[in-house]
C-alpha cells in the first residue's frame, strides 16, 4: 500500500498496522472427581506384597478350598478316629494300662493322619499346574513355603480337634485339667510335623507314587518329634509338672525352629531344581 507523499513528491509504502495481540482463551478444566472415602491415589511405585501378607495369602486359598471340599478334615479325621476306636477295643485293660496307651493313642492317628493331610495338599498344587501358577507369581519362595505349611497346621489342628475327644471318651481319661500342658505339646509337635511334611511334599510332588516316597522319608525325620511328643503326653497323664515336662517342649521347639529355617531357605531352590 502506497502513504501519502511527503513534501518532495515522493510517496513512501504505507506500513501495516500492527494487530494486538489477543489474550489467550483459557481452556475450561475437567470436572474435579469427588475423592472416594477410604481410597488412597495408587503411587508411582507400586509395592509388591510382603512376605507375611503373601503366606497368610496362600494358607487362606488352601482353606477355603478345604472349607469348600472338606476333603482333608474328613478323611484324616475319620481315619483318625477310626485308628483310636482299634486302639481302644486292642487294648483295653485296667485305668493304669489305658492311661499308659492313650498319648500313643493320640499321635499314632495324627501322624499318619498327617500324611494324607500332605498329600492331598500338594496334589492340589500338582493338578492343572497350579504350583507352576505359584512358581511365576511375584511371591517369594519363602513365602510359599509358610503358606502351605500354615494351612497344614490348621488342617491338622482340626484333625486333632476330633482325635483328643475322642481319646477322653474311649480311655475314660478327664483331658480338662490336663489342657494346660497338653496344648503346648500339641502345638509344638503339629508345628513341627507340618514343617518337616510341607518341604519333603515339596519334593515328591511330581513323583507317581508321592504317598509311599513321603511316608518313607517323612517318618524317621519325625522319631524326634513323635518320641519327644507321646512321652511328653505320657507325663502329662502321669500328674508331672511343668518342670518335667521343659526338656520335652524345648527339644521339641528347637526341632520346629531348625524345620522352618531350613524349609525357609531350602524351599526355593528345591522347587526351582
Amino acid at each position: 500500500m502506497v502513504g501519502e507523499p511527503d513534501a518532495n513528491g515522493r510517496a513512501h509504502p504505507r506500513l501495516p498496522r500492527a494487530t494486538p495481540a489477543r489474550p489467550p482463551v483459557p481452556l475450561p478444566s475437567p470436572p474435579a472427581t469427588p475423592a472416594t472415602p477410604g481410597l488412597r491415589a495408587p503411587s508411582a511405585a507400586t509395592r509388591s506384597p510382603g512376605f507375611l501378607a503373601c503366606a497368610l495369602a496362600i494358607a487362606r486359598k488352601d482353606l477355603q478350598i478345604e472349607l469348600r471340599t472338606r476333603e482333608i478334615v474328613t478323611t484324616g479325621g475319620f481315619f483318625a478316629v477310626l485308628v483310636t476306636v482299634m486302639a481302644s477295643i486292642a487294648f483295653s485293660a485296667g485305668p493304669k494300662t489305658q492311661v499308659r496307651i492313650a498319648p500313643g493313642a493320640i499321635w499314632l492317628p495324627i501322624a499318619f493322619a498327617s500324611v494324607l493331610a500332605l498329600g492331598r495338599t500338594w496334589q492340589r498344587e500338582r493338578e492343572e499346574s497350579a504350583l507352576t501358577g505359584l512358581l511365576v507369581a511375584p511371591v517369594p519362595r519363602a513365602s510359599i513355603f509358610a503358606g502351605k505349611a500354615l494351612g497344614v497346621l490348621a488342617l491338622m489342628l482340626a484333625v486333632e480337634a476330633l482325635v483328643v475327644p475322642t481319646v477322653a471318651l474311649l480311655f475314660h481319661i478327664d483331658v480338662v485339667p490336663y489342657l494346660p500342658k497338653l496344648l503346648p505339646l500339641l502345638l509344638l509337635g503339629t508345628l513341627g510335623i507340618a514343617a518337616t511334611g510341607t518341604l519333603f511334599g515339596a519334593m515328591t510332588v511330581r513323583t507317581s507314587a508321592r504317598d509311599l516316597v513321603l511316608a518313607s522319608v517323612l517318618f524317621p525325620l519325625l522319631s524326634p518329634v513323635l518320641l519327644s511328643a507321646v512321652a511328653g503326653t505320657a507325663l502329662v497323664f502321669g500328674g508331672g509338672s511343668f518342670d518335667e515336662l521343659r526338656d520335652y517342649l524345648v527339644l521339641l521347639a528347637v526341632f520346629d525352629a531348625v524345620a522352618v529355617a531350613g524349609g525357609v531357605a531350602v524351599f526355593g531352590s528345591l522347587v526351582d531344581d
